[in-house]
């Protein structure tokens, strides 16, 4: 997904007055206020309620929802012909401003102040996951890639976060 490209869908997506805050690779980059590699696609937490619309309106700009091994209703990827792909992680928000991704019985939660993320793509001002949050979500147990790393140093540097120890370069 190039700059222009989030950008573009960015405009579109508030254009009809849906709220969504980036997540992953951009939500990374957001935060820090500039791109500091490529993105494959741009991961997005959306609530329940806004999710028909955006599904609509993505369809239109002729993007289809892509069958992945580990889809589900609240996570799942939407990609058109030019290879843009968008990851939808599904939300509905609770009285207390918790969004509950996933079956309640999940007990999978997006906590508030995940949600209080605030950062920029190009000039544009974007909705974003915490950094605090991304830092505590990446350190919750999944394989790391190469660019986790890289990530996690960078927003624990700019955010004076303390880094985990599994983020620290592996040892040669």
């Amino acid at each position: 997904m190039q700059i222009s490209d989030v950008i573009g869908l960015l405009h579109l997506i508030e254009r009809h007055d849906i709220t969504l805050w980036i997540d992953g690779g951009w939500g990374i980059d957001a935060l820090l206020k500039r791109q500091t590699r490529p993105h494959g696609d741009l991961d997005i937490v959306v609530e329940t309620r806004t999710l028909p619309r955006l599904i609509a309106l993505l369809s239109e700009e002729g993007f289809q929802r892509l069958e992945t091994p580990d889809s589900r209703d609240w996570n799942f990827v939407m990609g058109d012909i030019m290879g843009r792909r968008v990851d939808f992680h599904v939300i509905t928000l609770d009285d207390r401003g918790n969004g509950l991704y996933g079956p309640v019985s999940g007990g999978q939660a997006y906590p508030a102040s995940a949600l209080e993320g605030k950062g920029q793509i190009g000039n544009h001002p974007v909705h974003c996951i915490s950094a605090a949050y991304q830092v505590a979500s990446h350190d919750a147990g999944y394989p790391l890639r190469p660019q986790d790393y890289q990530d996690m140093q960078a927003l624990c540097t700019a955010f004076a976060l303390p880094l985990p120890d599994r983020f620290l370069p592996p040892q040669a």
